[in-house]
């Protein structure tokens, strides 16, 4: 008859380390997942608080926008009116001419009927 063997509790250098070792690879990646869980919450808010600062950009830039649009309006009208400008003032400066040659033609109209000379048609 073969005896049944005895069990022997014996302790085995290498499943010790290999125990110790999935032991602490459980604590570290419990401790890192953690460590993100917590880290989460500081990031969401840090993302809160840039989309905030992105929006506040957006408006901003919006405004700019709105304002160059509104200077290239008024740089446009402001060209036009130096060009009515210019013109009213040629028209002043023909009217002046002719204003000084009707006042011309009136002096010698005036000096010929002084004189007593007959108007000429």
């Amino acid at each position: 008859m073969v005896a049944t063997p005895k069990w022997r509790f014996e302790y085995n250098l290498n499943t010790l380390a290999l125990l110790v070792g999935f032991g602490s690879s459980l604590v570290a990646w419990g401790m890192t997942w953690e460590r993100v869980g917590a880290n989460q919450d500081s990031h969401a808010s840090s993302i809160d608080r840039l989309d905030k600062r992105v929006t506040a950009a957006e408006v901003s830039l919006r405004q700019i926008d709105n304002h160059e649009l509104r200077i290239s309006a008024v740089e446009k009208q402001a060209a036009e009116a130096a060009t009515s400008m210019k013109a009213v003032e040629n028209t002043l400066n023909n009217l002046s001419t002719d204003t000084r040659v009707m006042r011309e033609i009136l002096q010698r109209i005036e000096a010929g009927q002084r004189d007593g000379a007959p108007l000429r048609h």
